[in-house]
């Protein structure tokens, strides 16, 4: 079934809301502003308090529109339909303007704030001289990890929303050129592969010289017994073909008060989690020492908590930089997270930093007296967020800061809630496109007694 519409505002999950003989549709690749035609998903005829439906023809566009540069990404109607770029149609500073907004909105009805929060695009993001993006390829080749399925002929594809059909694919403007070399490489494009076999490509950011860079190397022996294989990684059904099992991920960042350029070597396991943009890391973890310089400034002695720590992204630089002596907890819930986490401590000789494998909230029940009353608590949880028993568990420690690096901005509202009824006011917020052409986006907010 067809209706046309109006498009009012942005909604979440990449969506904007109409009305339709006044019931709310929630809408796939519309603007606000806009005049469409859309086709409702079935069953349209429920008694449901709101529809769904993507658009099928525009018929009043939004200055924001744009030609999908990756037309299978774009809507049904246009051919496309395999997910992963729900933003396609949106000019780059369009998607800034949604994100914010959606921010924003958030953040004042669910967590009871007013924000005006900066939404920063990654270097390289936007093509020079092309600050519109009108039909550029801004915004293409930041994904250093693409999930793929073969289809029944073998061939690398991707499903095709709301239907179990695998729509075959040759190339994936999404990834990064590290990336698509090794699929060059490994003639991923060519197929072969048994039918319904997960594909995943990895393949580490090059970055270039910085000081005091890190020999991973020269250590990886101890580890690994693939160190001599090329830092990607091929894997099918979670087995790893090609490359090698664990993966060196280099962060640079510059030190606060010092001015020093450092990088940071981890070991990181190709199927594991690790941030997919190709500076996401740089950006996040310079952006975490720069609030934690703030919160510690003066401190000789600092204890951390780094929850929902992963692999250390922020333990090992907050473990060697944020004060001259530094206790630190990490709770992680993936042990072989863990596992790797320990293993790049113990490359850079760090001690003092108790790390856990379990539920973070169980985890808080219990804490050791050494490092049971923290300075700083970094907070960096899955799209479900922290919730409100760790928000709570957090607070009764009493820390002067708490920042909170999340990845959903209603989670991150409705944690915000907990936080400030509980003595703690939202200090600061800024927010990084790192998922640029989808509606996801990443925010930092740091919270203060």
């Amino acid at each position: 079934m067809d209706v046309e519409m109006t498009i009012e505002r942005y909604a979440d999950q990449g969506r904007c809301v109409g009305h339709v003989d006044g019931r709310v549709v929630f809408v796939r690749f519309a603007l606000p502003g806009e005049k469409v035609r859309v086709t409702l998903d079935e069953p349209h005829d429920r008694a449901d308090r709101f529809w769904t439906g993507e658009v099928s023809e525009v018929l009043e566009a939004s200055p924001d529109r744009v030609e999908p540069v990756w037309p299978l990404a774009g809507p049904v109607a246009q051919g496309g339909g395999v997910g992963g770029a729900d933003l396609i149609h949106v000019s780059l500073p369009g998607q800034l303007a949604w994100k914010k907004s959606v921010i924003d909105d958030q953040m004042k009805r669910m967590g009871h704030v007013d924000t005006d929060v900066d939404v920063v695009r990654a270097p390289g993001d936007e093509a020079p001289g092309d600050a519109a993006d009108k039909g550029g390829k801004a915004g293409l080749h930041w994904r250093t990890r693409i999930e793929l399925i073969a289809d029944d002929e073998g061939m690398p594809s991707m499903r095709r929303r709301g239907s179990h059909v695998r729509v075959p694919i040759s190339d994936m403007p999404l990834a990064t050129e590290r990336v698509l070399d090794v699929a060059a490489q490994t003639r991923l494009w060519e197929g072969g592969f048994e039918p319904g076999s997960q594909i995943r490509v990895v393949a580490p950011e090059p970055r270039g010289n910085a000081a005091r860079p890190f020999d991973a190397k020269a250590t990886a022996n101890a580890h690994r017994t693939d160190a001599d294989a090329p830092d990607y990684a091929l894997m099918i059904d979670g087995r790893q073909c090609d490359g090698r099992r664990l993966l060196t991920e280099d962060v640079d960042v510059t030190l606060p008060g010092t001015g020093e350029l450092m990088r940071f070597s981890y070991c990181v396991d190709c199927a594991g989690f690790w941030q997919v943009h190709r500076l996401a890391p740089n950006l996040l973890v310079q952006h975490v020492l720069d609030l934690t310089a703030q919160v510690l400034r003066g401190t000789g002695s600092a204890c951390i908590w780094d929850l929902f720590s992963g692999s250390g992204l922020f333990t090992l630089p907050l473990a060697l930089t944020a004060a001259p002596r530094v206790r630190m907890l990490s709770v992680e819930g993936a042990a072989n997270a863990v596992r790797n986490a320990q293993r790049n401590l113990d490359r850079y000789h760090v001690r003092g930093v108790d790390a856990y494998v379990g539920d973070v909230a169980r985890t808080l029940r219990t804490v050791p007296s050494r490092v049971a009353h923290p300075d700083l608590v970094v907070l960096d949880p899955p799209r479900a967020g922290a919730r409100a028993e760790v928000c709570r568990r957090v607070m009764a420690a009493g820390p002067r800061g708490i920042i909170y690096v999340a990845c959903d901005p209603t989670s991150l509202a409705r944690d915000t809630a907990t936080l400030t009824s509980g003595g703690y006011r939202l200090a600061h917020i800024r927010a990084y496109d790192i998922y640029p052409m989808t509606h996801h986006v990443e925010t930092i907010a740091l919270f203060t007694r």
